[in-house]
Parts: C-alpha cells; structure tokens; sequence
C-alpha cells in the first residue's frame, strides 16, 4: 500500500480536471495519497471503501464525498467489485474563492472549511445531483465552469450530510512519516490473513514497542490493534460482497473465532457479519 503525492493537471482549456473512471477495478491504481486540490468524487454505483484522513468505511450502492485540500485518502475503487463507475472532480480552492463581500457566496466557503474533515454526502443528494456529473463530461469552455459551480452550490445548501474526521489530518503526518508507514501498511495488506506479532511489526520500522505503539497511535489516531481489525473487518466486507460465506470471510481475513469475528464486525460495522450479508441480497 503506497503512500504518495499525486500531481494533478487541470484539463486542456479548463481551469479544473473530470475525470470518468469506467473500467474494471484491476486496471487501475488505488494507492493512498494526497494532492493540494479539492477533490469531489462520485460513485456511480457499487459497493466499496472509502479511506479519508483517519476515517474508513465501507460504501454501497455508490457513494458522494468532499475531500479537502491535502487531505490524505485512498481511491475508492479499494475492495470494491465489478462494475465500478465513478466520476471524480479535482480543483484548486482558488477557483471557488470570491471576495469576502458577496454574501451570496457564504455557504460556499463554508463548505470548502468543512471539506478539511472529508464530507459525506446522502444518497438523496446524490441521486439528485448525479446528472450534473455527467453534464460536465459533456460540456466545453465557460459553461463547464458554471456546472461545477452548481454542483458546490447544491451541497453547500444541503444539510443531508456527515464530516468524516472530527480532526483535520495534516498531509504532514504522511509525509514526514512516509517510508516508515508505507512499510507498516505493505507488511498489513500481505498478512493480513495470518497471526501478526506487534513486535515484529515494530522491529520493521526500527522502534522499540513503546515507542511504535506511541508513534502508530499519533500518526493515524488508532492503536496498532484497532488498525488491523478495521484492516480485516473492511476485507470481510469485500469477500462477503464476492459471494464468501461469514465463515469463510472470517478464517480468509486472519480470525480463527466466528463469534469474535461477528463481535468484532459489529463493532466496526454497527450490524453482524449475517446482516451485512443480508442488506445484500436486498
């Protein structure tokens, strides 16, 4: 799991980039990673996970999240499943910026603040202002512009939201700490279905278990030991979502205990692994 600064380049004749992603999960890259620019994405439909700053979760049947500026996070095509669709919006916070005087411009930049936290969007919102994602892709010079400035609008005056973070991450915390995390993170995502010793993990990034346990714990606000269950719980979810029985999602994701596993997924998930399985088949 890479962690890396993303270069973003705004779209020829435009001062903001769209992009469509329209293709299977496999063929494209879902690193963790940060970019200066505020980022709007929008899945169209399907079920996955959704990384940003501290928080992680799992989506289904599409997904609508602000993500501000530096605000470290992961594609959300991670553990999802074909099909994928999702169109993303990235832009400067400079293009959306107006004189302090125009009120009519308030709600605007109060949702940028916001942003800082990652916001999270219903699917009434989404469904709602779907079709505008979808009239940017098709529209050229100033009136795209104008598009996406509807788009902020209409979430600026929603209230059918919920902020990710109760703290902003700084991208600092990545970037000073990048290889030692981006080893942490690559030792987790291939043994993840095997017993993991703390220690071992520690002797990887050259500290003494106190001192990792005090630095896992400041750089990513989880212990060690919550990291991995969330880790694993959110893999249960993409197998379940593959058609893995409970108790093959639990022994595939490195637990040898079905009523710890279903404690454990509640937990995270706020259902059992039964009703996850069962919101499903809805």
């Amino acid at each position: 799991m890479k962690v890396f600064y993303e270069t973003v380049f705004a779209d020829k004749n435009s001062s903001f980039r769209a992009l469509h992603v329209n293709f299977p999960v496999k063929d494209h890259r879902w690193e963790y990673h940060y970019h200066p620019e505020i980022e709007l994405v929008c899945v169209i439909s399907g079920t996955g996970s959704r990384n940003v700053g501290y928080h992680k979760s799992n989506y289904k049947d599409g997904d609508l999240v602000l993500i501000g500026s530096n605000i470290p996070h992961s594609g959300f095509g991670v553990d999802s499943a074909d099909p994928h669709e999702e169109i993303v919006l990235q832009f400067k916070e400079e293009i959306v910026t107006f004189p302090k005087e125009v009120e009519e411009m308030s709600s605007l930049i109060r949702l940028m603040s916001q942003a800082q936290y990652g916001i999270l969007f219903g699917h009434k919102v989404k469904q709602k202002i779907q079709p505008l994602f979808y009239k940017i892709l098709e529209t050229e010079n100033s009136k795209r512009y104008f598009v996406l400035l509807n788009i902020l609008f209409e979430l600026a005056e929603t209230h059918d939201y919920i902020l990710l973070n109760k703290e902003i991450m700084p991208h600092t915390v990545i970037s000073k700490n990048k290889e030692r995390l981006q080893t942490i993170f690559t030792f987790v995502e291939k043994n993840y279905e095997k017993e993991i010793d703390i220690n071992a993990v520690a002797n990887m990034a050259n500290l003494t278990l106190p001192a990792f346990c005090n630095f896992f714990k400041k750089t990513t606000k989880l212990t060690f030991t919550e990291f991995i269950n969330q880790y694993r719980i959110h893999k249960a979810c993409h197998l379940i979502v593959q058609g893995k029985s409970v108790s093959e999602s639990c022994y595939e994701t490195g637990y040898n205990s079905i009523s710890y596993f279903s404690r454990t997924f509640k937990k995270y998930m706020g259902k059992t692994p039964t009703d996850f399985t069962n919101e499903l088949l809805k």
